[in-house]
């Protein structure tokens, strides 16, 4: 258990040192059920608040997120232009979203990302899509 511990304090640690954007010591926030787990103070911290129900925090976060869907495709450039390319991973996104719950008029496109990849025939590029929307109600 003590084992356990210390890799947990060594992991938070690292976390806050990462997100700090100074090196003066900053107030650390800790939610979700496992911040119970944090007895010695944590190095960079001025203070660690905990608020109310802070041991809900994951479960509240859950009950909001919404439902995602992703692609991740190479299209050939020579067999379709670029924005029938990005349509088609679009609308792919978009179902995957819908296939896992997604209420379709709340779908929308969060993220897109091309790479030409040059190192392959026929002006290839790697398309990824993310689309997220609100849980469909039953």
């Amino acid at each position: 258990m003590a084992a356990a511990q210390d890799r947990i304090e060594r992991m938070v640690n690292d976390a806050v040192d990462r997100m700090k954007t100074s090196a003066a010591p900053m107030p650390v926030i800790a939610v979700g059920g496992g911040s119970i787990l944090l007895k010695r103070p944590i190095i960079g911290a001025s203070e660690v608040v905990m608020p109310p129900h802070f041991a809900v925090a994951n479960a509240i976060g859950a009950a909001i997120a919404q439902i995602g869907g992703e692609t991740d495709r190479i299209f050939s450039m020579a067999e379709m232009s670029r924005d029938q390319a990005l349509a088609t991973a679009k609308s792919e996104a978009i179902e995957k979203a819908v296939a896992a719950g997604a209420d379709r008029d709340t779908v929308e496109i969060v993220e897109v990302e091309e790479v030409p990849l040059a190192y392959l025939p026929g002006n290839a590029t790697r398309i990824m899509v993310k689309a997220v929307g609100d849980l469909k109600e039953a």
